[in-house]
């Protein structure tokens, strides 16, 4: 799954942007872009934000899938990856409870 770094490299060739100039805007290396775009390197929250402004993407849908991208890679290889999501999933619900 690397759908955070698909949605990058598309978003960046129809605006037809280079490497370079992502990377300029997110003051690293071209290389560093194009592994977070194959899916090779997670970008850091900074980034994603940076991402979300330079091409107009609302930043809480972008950190969804940035997360997402990051627990899939977590757990995809268990056995027991959905059971431990739902368990997951669930203590996020009951946590959003308790502190609202």
């Amino acid at each position: 799954m690397n759908k955070f770094g698909d949605l990058i490299r598309s978003t960046r060739e129809e605006r037809e942007m280079l490497l370079r100039h992502i990377a300029a805007e997110l003051d690293v290396d071209t290389a560093l872009v194009s592994k977070i775009e194959r899916g090779e390197k997670t970008a850091k929250r900074e980034h994603v934000l940076a991402l979300a402004q330079l091409f107009n993407i609302n930043p809480e849908e972008l950190i969804a899938l940035w997360l997402a991208d990051q627990v899939a890679h977590l757990v995809e290889s268990e056995e027991q990856a959905l059971q431990a999501l739902k368990i997951a999933e669930q203590e996020i619900k009951n946590n959003k409870k308790h502190n609202f």
